[in-house]
């Protein structure tokens, strides 16, 4: 996307955002220098987190195909969309349902130009886009379009993939995702995945601290513990809290080291 159309779409191109350097460390097109810029220079300072982006992208694939297949979720509600790239949600829960229903939430006006030129539904099922932001769950809640593409009387899998860690401070997270699963009926699923700093060496967490405290990193990590809370009154989906890569990985996959992943998985159940 050029400047031009990324002026007209209401973005600023010189200023970094998190989906457009996913994009990029996933090998999409749709970014912008300074998101590459952004994106070379986490890398620097930890080398393995383009792995951990694929890692991620395929555990959201692994997820949302047992929730469809296994799970019989027909509703998702996907938080934090990014853009577009091969086998998004609606795409693998379709693939198994048709019928199925799938809303998309981004804050970034360039997801949300791709996402309504190139998500498009199955005959049977429906996609709806809502530009948004995780901070406010409640105008997520509120907005119309939400309500009308899916039943609130049937469960839905909340799908919270790599966005929570854009949630800033210790235990912020948690009130947002009470929010949104106190709204969901029972039956209903939270798929998260979240950053960590767990497994990295004492030198690379001396690093991110450091960050931090210079208010560089938009990426709060958060332990295995504050993570695992955010799960708490729902039924876990084995094998629990693990690594994105160790979440009933594909028969035969080969799994990395926990230190080139740093992403915490888990699927749970609101009972």
């Amino acid at each position: 996307m050029d400047h031009t159309s990324a002026a007209s779409a209401g973005l600023d191109p010189t200023v970094p955002h998190p989906a457009r350097r996913y994009n990029y460390w996933l090998g999409g097109k749709d970014n912008f220098a300074a998101d590459r810029a952004s994106g070379d220079e986490l890398q620097k300072l930890f080398p393995k987190v383009r792995l951990g982006a694929l890692a991620n992208r395929a555990l959201l694939q692994r997820a949302t195909r047992f929730l469809a297949a296994e799970a019989g979720i027909r509703q998702f509600l996907d938080i934090g969309t990014g853009l577009p790239t091969a086998d998004n949600t609606h795409e693998v829960a379709q693939r198994v349902a048709p019928e199925a229903r799938i809303v998309y939430v981004d804050n970034d006006p360039l997801v949300m130009v791709h996402a309504r030129a190139l998500l498009n539904s199955s005959p049977q099922g429906q996609t709806a886009y809502i530009e948004a932001d995780l901070h406010r769950p409640g105008d997520i809640l509120g907005n119309p379009a939400l309500r009308e593409t899916l039943d609130f009387d049937q469960p839905i899998g909340l799908m919270l993939i790599a966005v929570l860690h854009f949630i800033h401070g210790n235990g912020a997270a948690q009130p947002i995702v009470r929010e949104l699963l106190d709204a969901l009926p029972a039956g209903s699923y939270l798929v998260a995945t979240h950053a960590t700093s767990d497994f990295g060496t004492p030198e690379q967490q001396a690093l991110y601290q450091q960050l931090i405290a210079q208010g560089k990193p938009d990426v709060w990590t958060r332990p295995q513990a504050e993570f695992a809370e955010l799960f708490e009154g729902l039924e876990l989906v084995e094998p629990g809290v693990v690594p994105a890569s160790e979440w009933r990985p594909e028969p035969g996959a080969e799994i990395p080291a926990r230190s080139d992943i740093n992403i915490w998985t888990a699927v749970g159940r609101k009972p």
